[in-house]
């Protein structure tokens, strides 16, 4: 939802609009909330305060939504105005991330992301639901599939298949990306800058929202990250062995209608992976879109949202009783 045209100040739809070069200067407008837009927050096992963001109707279908490794619960707001109130569609600032606090030791694995969606849904009340993971929450998502099929409708994965953060060329460019990111930026040329640079598949308006999501001005005037850029580099860069997830075995387990969603010109979701997914288990099928990167959602909105849509009428109509 764009806020109205105001001559006496420049709005969301004017910057996004305009070529990067021409918004260098400006810091990022806040973004706009969608409509009936709800916000709290939650408090975990070990004490952090995670914000949780909600759209549509209420009393719904609950769909919760789990963001990637630099996400934030705003990712999805296209999403959730996709499909308007048909559903209660909910989403988490992870732990580190958005307005959610920082875990000061640094539990930025699986371990701790599967607790605190358990956390969400026991403060939340929900009985059944749909989920859905994009990368690193989409390995949540396999997990708490596999070990709670009472709790889950359906399940619904962005781009990440087994093996895809251990290994080959979407694992390694996200460790370099990792290993040189910077601490802060001078201004908000800069920080635009990066984004472009390390975006480049992804529209104006999605850049700008990260810009505005991910990044604030500090009190020296420069611009730095609002997640825990550090704690979550250590953890990718360095990982407890122990804590790694091997997903061959979740894939194996899971007994709910899966799908998966993957770029065509991802580095990271090897077709060949989903290939064999689907023949280890046939509850397991996927759409690749041709023109999407590992960001489908955001190179391929209109795309990802009708995918989405349709695989849920599809679980929703097939539940209906005869």
């Amino acid at each position: 939802m764009k806020p109205r045209r105001c001559a006496a100040k420049t709005v969301w739809s004017d910057m996004v609009s305009q070529p990067a070069s021409s918004l260098s200067s400006h810091p990022p407008l806040p973004v706009p909330k969608a409509q009936g837009e709800r916000e709290g927050f939650i408090k975990t096992r070990d004490g952090l305060s995670l914000r949780v963001r909600e759209w549509g109707d209420p009393a719904g279908d609950p769909l919760i939504l789990l963001h990637g490794l630099r996400g934030y619960s705003g990712t999805w707001r296209g999403l959730a105005a996709a499909l308007g109130d048909s559903r209660r569609v909910i989403a988490l600032d992870q732990r580190g991330r958005g307005e959610s606090d920082w875990d000061p030791a640094a539990n930025y694995y699986t371990d701790f992301y599967l607790s605190d969606l358990e956390v969400l849904v026991e403060r939340l009340g929900l009985g059944r639901f749909t989920l859905l993971g994009h990368s690193m929450g989409g390995t949540t998502a396999y997990v708490y599939a596999a070990r709670n099929p009472e709790r889950i409708d359906a399940l619904i994965i962005e781009d990440i298949a087994p093996g895809a953060s251990i290994s080959g060329a979407g694992a390694e460019r996200i460790k370099a990306e990792m290993k040189a990111l910077p601490s802060d930026f001078a201004d908000w040329n800069a920080a635009r800058a990066y984004w472009h640079a390390a975006r480049p598949t992804v529209g104006a308006e999605a850049i700008e929202q990260r810009v505005a999501e991910s990044l604030r001005e500090n009190a020296n005037g420069r611009v730095e990250w609002r997640y825990d850029a550090a704690g979550v580099s250590r953890t990718r860069m360095e990982p407890d062995p122990a804590r790694v997830v091997d997903l061959w075995p979740v894939v194996d387990a899971i007994r709910v209608p899966a799908f998966v969603i993957r770029g065509g010109r991802s580095d990271f979701c090897k077709l060949e992976a989903v290939e064999e997914m689907e023949r280890r288990n046939p509850r397991i099928t996927h759409a690749t879109v041709p023109s999407a990167s590992h960001y489908v959602h955001d190179d391929a909105p209109d795309i990802f949202h009708g995918l989405v849509a349709g695989f849920l009428a599809g679980v929703r109509s097939a539940a209906a009783p005869a």
